[in-house]
């Protein structure tokens, strides 16, 4: 298991793969990239497998759908905030985005004392994806366009933009955006370079931004921004949940992937979308296992380096997306012809909301040490965040603690948190699958036997999650 610390954020190149590579700089290595290696057991690869499918069989016999379909619509009311404040706090986003790209030019260019870097792909990838996982759609208030946009609003008098986004992108748009974010962070050579990011970020926001100009905030951001398309579909797996009233917000709260419940099923760009973020975990995962390396012909006990095998990674990256999506569509299919049902396309934009569970679990097990490792620079370069040898917060000269990954206690914690999140979001995937089938047959019968392949699926795709996580790596 490799534990990098660099992924999602606010920002992506806006360039294709190619135009990317022609901005090549030296390499830099990813921030703490392969600085512990805790392989899960053999044991508890095994175990978790058998836990799925047991799990996955007691499920599909004996859960009745239409109680967990009841059980999924049910809501605690919290409170409600008579203030919205996304504006304010998405201007203070916007400031410190505006800091962490002026680190990235003139700080330091360690990767591991730069701020920008260590946000970027360790607190905000990370962090924040699990974040939206657990409390809901909080990019909704921490994005860095939505103040300087109703900024923007307010000396033009145009909300609504000048220009109509046509129906039939879909989501092409925003998968096209989170692929060329994707090879930029996996494939490219230098992602960690902080004047690199800090051009890239930027290049982002304005392409963004103008685009939220041109043609409204709620189009661009609803199919176009990949970010905000990616954090508001993993949100509706959290506990929380925010409704826009005329008198405010009102919070409530319900079960873990409750307001999957009544949502509409996604087109086939909607449903690639939410694949490929899967799959480019994935092949994060997969890209430094020595089958991956000896299938390139790379030697994984002298790995030459990102420059060398940019072009087999970028074919691997699509060939995980395809076979991914190949696998879905073929279980989605079968199910429909076991169940005798006749919309193929309408289960299969349902049923792939299911699949955000495993994703959320592996993004968790993959990157857990990342996080805690990564996390303390990130708080000791906050401390300095432009290499002038300040203290602003008393911890820039604190003592980076890898024990907490190291020792047997803690590799006995952080394994059985990853057992435990990939068995438990395959257990919730299968609950939600279940519970959409029911939606779309009518019929507990009808829904169990569409749910078969897909099952199948789903305990193939835990297996291969912890594989990973068990499987030797390098590079």
């Amino acid at each position: 298991m490799q534990f990098a610390a660099r992924r999602f954020a606010f920002l992506s190149v806006t360039t294709t793969p190619v135009t990317a590579f022609v901005l090549c700089g030296p390499a830099f290595a990813h921030a703490s990239e392969r600085g512990h290696v805790l392989l899960l057991p053999t044991q508890y690869y095994a175990m978790g497998g058998a836990l799925a499918v047991a799990a996955s069989f007691l499920v599909l016999a004996f859960l009745p759908p239409r109680t967990v379909a009841r059980l999924g619509e049910k809501r605690l009311p919290l409170a409600n905030l008579p203030v919205d404040g996304r504006a304010a706090t998405s201007l203070l986003s916007f400031l410190f985005f505006a800091l962490l790209l002026y680190a990235g030019v003139s700080g330091s260019r360690d990767p591991l004392a730069n701020p920008l870097p260590l946000t970027v792909w360790t607190l905000l990838w990370v962090g924040l994806t699990l974040a939206h996982g657990l409390f809901g759609n909080l990019w909704a208030w921490l994005n860095p366009w939505y103040g300087p946009w109703r900024l923007f609003a307010h000396l033009t008098g145009r909300k609504e933009g000048w220009f109509r986004l046509p129906g039939r992108l879909g989501y092409k748009p925003a998968l096209l955006l989170l692929f060329a974010f994707a090879w930029f962070e996996l494939i490219d050579t230098a992602p960690d370079d902080p004047a690199r990011l800090a051009a890239a970020a930027l290049a982002y926001w304005l392409f963004a931004f103008a685009g939220i100009c041109l043609f409204g905030f709620d189009a661009w951001t609803g199919r176009m921004e990949f970010l905000s398309v990616f954090f508001r579909m993993l949100s509706r797996l959290s506990l929380f949940a925010a409704r826009q009233t005329p008198k405010g917000f009102h919070l409530s709260l319900g079960l873990p992937g409750g307001k999957l419940m009544d949502t509409q099923p996604l087109p086939p760009s909607g449903i690639a979308f939410l694949l490929l973020a899967l799959a480019t975990v994935s092949f994060d995962g997969l890209m430094r296992t020595f089958f991956w390396l000896g299938l390139i012909g790379i030697n994984p006990l002298a790995f030459p380096g990102r420059s060398a095998v940019i072009w087999q990674n970028t074919l691997g990256l699509l060939a995980v997306f395809l076979c991914l999506g190949a696998a879905f569509a073929l279980a989605t299919w079968a199910g429909e012809r076991l169940a005798g049902g006749r919309e193929w396309r309408r289960a299969a934009g349902l049923l792939v909301w299911s699949i955000a569970p495993i994703a959320l679990a592996y993004h968790f097990s993959h990157y857990l040490a990342a996080l805690l490792v990564n996390g303390q620079y990130a708080l000791a370069a906050m401390s300095d965040p432009f290499f002038k040898g300040r203290n602003l917060f008393g911890t820039s000269i604190a003592h980076v603690e890898a024990g907490v990954v190291l020792g047997a206690r803690a590799a006995w914690t952080i394994w059985n948190a990853q057992a435990a999140a990939i068995v438990a979001g395959h257990i919730l995937a299968v609950v939600l699958a279940h519970a959409s089938a029911y939606r779309l047959h009518g019929s507990a019968r009808r829904a169990g036997l569409s749910q078969i392949p897909m099952t199948f699926l789903m305990v193939g795709y835990t297996v291969f999650g912890l594989w990973l996580l068990s499987t030797p790596t390098a590079g």
